[in-house]
């Protein structure tokens, strides 16, 4: 049955993650250290450059999931953004303003000074609490001492209570095996999470999603966070990854030294998983990889055109391809499906 023809019966309710790729503003943060990012910096970074790069991330924006639900995604994560000044300019672009996103950012203790974020259409999702969680990285997995906080957001979805991490765990860089131990912390911080919401009211509706900075089969996600590649394995609590058998068949959302990756991940609980439900349930899992997205010339040809090539504005759009996931809900009769 195709996605088209599930629309009859069902509403689908899109889900997505992107990772914006040094999404700064303009402006000097003595806070942090974002010296590359202003006027006067290495790469020249200015208002044009600026919002050029806004309008290049709307577009993908408006454009993601498009496909079964006009409206595009109900809530969309992101990461290596500055602040809620950036968020805020990127959901007033024109190409997205009429949705009428709203923004859940905190900022974090990272010293290139990104965070995470949440945006959401409150046509489908209202925000009930929210808070950030702080990851200790284990001495020696990695040369700084803060890394990017755990956004969670609990709301409704379409009337459904979710639980929503939004993530993007510490980087390779210093080698894998040394900073491994610094990403199954922050997984370690997501399950003590999700594992106390359950012990107070049960199992919920989850939703993982972030650039993990580790591939579906890495440790923190297969053994911390125990998500499973088939639904039938998934146990009641557990979770299910849509990603593994993607990335199994050589499928990615970056490339590195001409190997793909699969960092950017969105996992979910077993309560989703049940398709014959009143509530939301998971249908499809999808990369965002169209044409205009891939770089067409020069050393990174093939990859995701990033914005960046060292500090030469490319104009591409990120270094990742966004994902997104489908969740269908039964249409009550007489109700349309948007």
């Amino acid at each position: 049955m195709t996605a088209r023809s599930q629309v009859k019966q069902f509403k689908p309710i899109i889900i997505s993650f992107y990772n914006l790729e040094n999404f700064y503003d303009t402006l000097d943060n003595p806070a942090v250290s974002d010296e590359e990012f202003v006027p006067n910096g290495p790469r020249n970074y200015n208002t044009e450059v600026y919002f050029d790069k806004v309008t290049k991330l709307a577009t993908v924006l408006s454009q993601i999931g498009t496909e079964v639900n006009p409206d595009g995604p109900a809530v969309i994560g992101v990461a290596e953004v500055e602040n809620d000044t950036v968020l805020n300019d990127l959901i007033h672009n024109k190409l997205i303003e009429k949705r009428g996103y709203k923004i859940v950012h905190y900022d974090s203790r990272d010293v290139r000074g990104v965070d995470v974020g949440l945006l959401y259409n409150p046509k489908y999702f209202s925000v009930e609490a929210s808070d950030k969680l702080f990851v200790q990285l284990p001495g020696g997995s990695k040369d700084s001492y803060f890394t990017r906080d755990v956004l969670w957001v609990k709301g409704k979805l379409d009337g459904e209570t979710i639980h929503i991490y939004v993530n993007h765990w510490p980087s390779r860089v210093g080698g894998e095996v040394r900073s491994a131990p610094a990403r199954a912390a922050a997984a370690n911080v997501v399950k003590h999470h999700m594992d106390s919401i359950a012990k107070a009211d049960g199992f919920q509706k989850v939703v993982i999603m972030g650039d993990l900075n580790d591939d579906p089969v890495s440790p923190s996600v297969a053994k911390v966070l125990n998500a499973k590649e088939k639904t039938e394995d998934v146990a009641s609590g557990g979770l299910f990854n849509p990603w593994i058998s993607q990335y199994k068949k050589g499928y990615g959302t970056l490339a590195y030294q001409d190997a793909w990756g699969l960092f950017d991940q969105i996992l979910i609980s077993q309560s989703w998983l049940n398709k014959n439900q009143n509530g939301a349930f998971f249908y499809q899992q999808h990369i965002f990889n169209r044409e205009y997205l891939v770089e067409n010339k020069g050393r990174y040809k093939g990859y995701p055109m990033r914005t960046w090539d060292g500090n030469t504005y490319r104009g591409g759009y990120s270094d990742h391809f966004p994902t997104y996931i489908v969740m269908l809900k039964k249409v009550e009769p007489g109700k349309k499906a948007f």
